[in-house]
């Protein structure tokens, strides 16, 4: 799919935007790119405007120097809406992109009709999970991004999908190899340093839709599940792992139609 540029904060952002309707922006997870939505995109794209852009570090998008904290991407993203002459947006964030969204969500809440979470979490990372962050780090820095993808890419999925996507695997893969590993290393940086967000959750005066994976191995339905509410839609992708997008994409879409539908 052709992307376009924009100059936002200082920062080339690459992003994809096609169809017409209610604006919805989708956010990608950490080492994958606009890609990631490739079979979300054309089931959504009769209802919604959709802009998908490569978060800075990843995909088409530069690596500025400096740790990539979650309100710095939030405010890559206030940027694009402002320089795509859009007020307010649906935001749909995937694992990273969920982090980047309730950023979002708390610093901007005027410019969103309704936000989501998508296998993401508003918890920060715990002690354990922050070890995590600094062994990832190290990893990429001493042997490289691809032997750090090696481990990270089947967790995405569920298990038997391993042995029956093997195309959608590999396709993580390749996304996964065009990131930036300077990126990709600020960007665990700033996933490290997150706050908890479940306030935001709790609080936002929009709708709010919250989607988990049953086979999810990187973050449990349970956190993503962590505030319920009269404003809030929470949805199981039953056949999913942590890549919805790539693994149930038609229910994943029908989830997100039937979520705009409803603002």
């Amino acid at each position: 799919m052709d992307k376009r540029n924009e100059n936002v904060n200082g920062v080339k952002l690459a992003y994809i935007e096609r169809g017409e309707g209610t604006p919805v922006v989708l956010l990608h997870g950490f080492c994958g790119s606009s890609a990631y939505w490739e079979e979300v995109i054309p089931l959504l794209e009769g209802s919604c405007r959709l802009i998908v852009p490569d978060l800075r570090g990843h995909g088409a998008s530069a690596s500025p120097e400096g740790a990539y904290t979650m309100e710095t991407m939030a405010e890559d993203i206030a940027g694009l809406l402002e320089k795509r002459d859009c007020k307010q947006a649906v935001v749909l964030g995937h694992s990273l992109g969920g982090y980047v969204t309730l950023a979002l969500a708390e610093k901007h809440p005027d410019k969103l009709l309704g936000f989501g979470l998508i296998h993401s979490t508003a918890f920060p990372d715990d002690e354990k999970g922050k070890e995590g962050r600094l062994k990832a780090m190290e990893t990429i820095k001493e042997q490289g991004l691809p032997v750090f993808l090696e481990g990270l890419i089947p967790k995405l999925f569920a298990p038997a999908h391993l042995k029956t996507m093997p195309e959608a695997v590999e396709k993580a893969r390749q996304i996964g190899l065009g990131t930036s590993p300077e990126g990709a290393v600020r960007t665990l940086e700033g996933m490290r340093i997150r706050t908890d967000r479940n306030a935001v959750l709790f609080g936002a005066r929009v709708p709010v839709l919250l989607v988990a994976g049953a086979g999810d191995q990187i973050i449990a339905p349970e956190r993503t599940f962590s505030v319920s509410g009269e404003h809030i839609t929470s949805v199981t992708l039953d056949g999913a792992g942590h890549a919805g997008m790539m693994e149930t994409p038609q229910v994943l879409a029908q989830a997100i139609l039937d979520f705009t539908a409803k603002l």
